[in-house]
């Protein structure tokens, strides 16, 4: 009979604030999609990160006829093109270091087969020749963030042409997703205020449209909590359907701009999967539930005193 009663109240409620109601579920969506949104481009990142981080080399070119020709760009070539005992050199000074895992080496004529491997359809590709690329070695760091520790070593060694850190290409891109998870976290910010304002409106209103029925309930004994527990149920329910619709609004994000767009655009970069989208699901709901309810109870505490 008590939940009978309850459910009853909670129909009222909704049915007398049906505007309002539908407006904290649209800003419980809208807010709870950023916050899974901001989520799963944490998930991103850190995937790159950790995918990125095992295949970050440093490459080490060394001089070659052209780099001669073009002191320059390449002054450490003014004496010509590096020698197989300097390359040694540098090579075993390289496998002395802590902080190199493996050093590989690759000559002209595998550089050029390995670019036609990465470029198959590139239209240089029946072009280039080994004297368009230099002897280099490709060095695996135990941590690519002492990438500078390393390159200090080699630098100015005689035959060296220049060292490149292959993560300082993706440094741009790393920066651009770090940004873009503050302003997805600052909009979030913004949304839940007003998702919080509309949810306290709404509750208050319901609060006073029912006085009548609240004062009965307490004039026949009942407890804060079951006079409550409507009106904390009714933000509940706008918070479930909040969360059930910005779930739906990530995986249709998903699965439109990941799964049909960027993954058959940019091949270099691995996508989260459906694993995550998952995992962030129920976590909407917890946090959706959570909000409401809290700010629900704390207005009423103000607002209906019993």
């Amino acid at each position: 009979m008590r939940a009978q009663f309850v459910m009853a109240e909670i129909w009222i409620g909704l049915r007398r604030n049906l505007t309002m109601t539908i407006a904290v579920i649209v800003s419980v969506a809208l807010s709870l999609s950023l916050v899974g949104a901001a989520m799963l481009l944490n998930s991103q990142v850190n995937q790159m990160k950790g995918y990125w981080g095992d295949k970050v080399e440093v490459s080490i070119y060394f001089c070659n006829k052209t780099d001669q020709k073009n002191t320059n760009d390449t002054p450490n070539c003014a004496s010509g093109e590096a020698t197989q005992a300097q390359i040694d050199a540098v090579h075993g000074q390289l496998d002395k270091n802590p902080l190199v895992q493996k050093v590989y080496t690759e000559t002209p004529a595998q550089a050029v087969v390995n670019f036609k491997k990465q470029f198959p359809d590139s239209p240089l590709a029946p072009y280039v020749t080994p004297d368009s690329f230099n002897n280099s070695l490709r060095v695996k760091l135990t941590n690519p963030s002492l990438y500078q520790e390393v390159a200090s070593q080699v630098e100015g060694q005689p035959g060296v042409a220049k060292v490149d850190d292959q993560s300082a290409v993706l440094k741009p891109l790393f920066n651009l997703m770090n940004t873009a998870q503050w302003v997805a976290l600052a909009i979030m910010v913004i949304m839940f205020g007003v998702t919080l304002l509309l949810i306290v409106n709404t509750v208050r209103v319901s609060a006073f449209s029912r006085k009548r029925e609240t004062g009965i309930m307490r004039l026949v004994g009942a407890s804060n909590f079951y006079v409550q527990m409507p009106f904390i149920a009714e933000a509940a329910f706008a918070a479930v359907v909040g969360a059930v619709l910005a779930s739906g609004m990530i995986a249709v994000g998903k699965f439109v701009l990941i799964d049909m767009v960027l993954r058959k655009q940019i091949t270099l970069i691995s996508f989260i999967g459906w694993g995550p989208v998952i995992q962030v699901m129920p976590l909407l709901v917890v946090i959706g539930v959570g909000m409401s309810s809290l700010a629900a109870v704390l207005t009423l505490q103000k607002y209906l005193k019993v």
